[in-house]
């Protein structure tokens, strides 16, 4: 029996420019490393690191992509839409202006869940959690490590489930982008885009529904590829892209620290997959 050599690439990965623990630079040398061959760093709510991992990773003969994980909201629920190449101009120009308003709600985000926990019994800084998270974008990981280092929570998993979810004790819900906007946004900065971890929108059908609705704007790739699945779980994400004429796209959620079950960047697809990913992101 012939053996199929499987691609390693990476297209969900973050580093500390949102949540991640590795420089941009450092997760592009991780990725070569492991031998990945088309990558993108998707931070959320920017593209801050794109010309670090572009300066490591081009003369490695690696390609490399302008991309983001926009932040969303649909069926009550944060839905996370995985930018892939995005261009320069006018487009970018209207993203742009986009996220500046969503980096302000972040840091407004921060101090009101700080008062959230102060009123559960809870004090954290806000301050000082704004302050350790300058000049990359805030979000409630980085109230998940104050937690830990507060000694109220063992792992920032564990302040998620306690205090931070969604709707969770101290969560405190933000103005966020529907994604039919957030998907009118990217088409128009020249994106591919991809529905990030899709079993996180918590039904199979809502899911179908998305896509029902937003394949022929623009909603066209499902990350049926992830870090995290087992191959049962791929494979009930593949039919419905067989279903839906999507692109299946891959990533490892790669964070470092903050994810240690993922250990470096990087996941394997077949190669007729990411033939047909790497046609998408050229057409």
């Amino acid at each position: 029996m012939s053996y199929v050599k499987r691609v390693r690439i990476e297209l969900h990965c973050h580093s500390t420019h949102s949540d991640g623990s590795h420089a941009a630079g450092e997760v592009a040398k991780m990725a070569a490393r492991a031998g990945v061959e088309l990558f993108c760093l998707t931070d959320h709510d920017t593209w801050a690191g794109y010309e670090e991992t572009r300066e490591v990773l081009e003369g490695r003969g690696v390609v490399v992509l302008r991309g983001m994980e926009l932040s969303c909201r649909e069926f009550g629920r944060t839905v996370h839409l995985l930018m892939y190449g995005i261009q320069d101009g006018p487009g970018l120009e209207a993203l742009q202006r986009r996220l500046d308003r969503v980096h302000e709600d972040r840091r407004s985000r921060i101090t009101r869940i700080c008062a959230r926990l102060q009123q559960l019994g809870v004090r954290i800084d806000a301050e000082a959690v704004l302050a350790a998270a300058e000049g990359r974008v805030p979000g409630r990981p980085d109230v998940a490590r104050a937690l830990v280092a507060a000694g109220v929570c063992n792992s920032p998993r564990d302040a998620f489930t306690r205090f931070l979810r969604d709707g969770g004790p101290a969560d405190v819900p933000i103005e966020r982008l529907s994604v039919a906007d957030g998907v009118a946004l990217g088409r128009a900065a020249g994106a591919r885009m991809s529905i990030a971890h899709p079993h996180t929108l918590g039904a199979h059908h809502l899911v179908r529904e998305l896509f029902v609705r937003l394949r022929d704007k623009g909603l066209e790739g499902i990350e049926a590829y992830y870090g995290k699945y087992a191959a049962a779980e791929t494979v009930g994400w593949l039919r419905l892209a067989h279903e839906l004429d999507l692109v299946a796209t891959g990533g490892s959620d790669f964070h470092g620290d903050m994810s240690p079950d993922v250990t470096r960047p990087g996941i394997e697809l077949p190669p007729a997959r990411t033939q047909a990913v790497r046609q998408w992101l050229a057409a």
